[in-house]
């Protein structure tokens, strides 16, 4: 796969994101000790990072997935949203950590936690792996980020272009 045409400049390497994952786990441990904490993977694109993440958290957590399905082109999103699959679990009283793959304009994030806000958690936060700050339509907090990255389409650990490269192991530019 490393001879596709379609991989471009690799924007964080393999390693680099073992290292980080790794700093997010004991950040978010720290910060939840003694707390019961529900993960919400967004899928598809967050379930590599989501894995990852959980298996080296030190505190009790448990696990569910919101899919959510934003209108607009294929590289661009709209900010329109639509819940493709719901949680099964009650969040009302808990605290919660939405993990999303990658934060581009901030419009679906803005709809995933109002949406979540209104189902009264005890808290409501955000790690995100990826954060496009030039993309930015929203003035969300993301409490954890993983990395800043420029403002181009990413694939790989998780994120797609026509469900292709979730599977490389490092997050690499889409040549245009």
């Amino acid at each position: 796969m490393a001879d596709d045409d379609a991989i471009g400049d690799i924007l964080v390497p393999a390693q680099e994101l073992e290292r980080r994952v790794s700093e997010l786990a004991r950040e978010i441990s720290r910060d939840y000790e003694g707390r019961d904490l529900v993960l919400i993977g967004v899928l598809k694109g967050a379930v590599f990072f989501l894995s990852d993440l959980m298996r080296q958290l030190d505190v009790p957590v448990e696990v569910d997935f919101m899919a959510v399905a934003s209108y607009g082109s294929a590289t661009k999103s709209s900010g329109v949203v639509r819940i493709l699959k719901d949680l099964d679990a009650v969040i009302e009283g808990r605290d919660v950590l939405i993990v999303e793959d990658i934060v581009d304009s901030g419009l679906t994030l803005q709809y995933l936690l109002r949406n979540l806000a209104g189902r009264n958690p005890r808290s409501l936060e955000v790690c995100a792996l990826l954060i496009k700050p030039e993309r930015r339509k929203v003035d969300l907090r993301t409490r954890y980020v993983g990395f800043e990255i420029p403002n181009r389409f990413a694939i790989g650990y998780g994120l797609d272009y026509g469900e292709r490269y979730r599977n490389l192991s490092y997050v690499a530019a889409l040549k245009q």
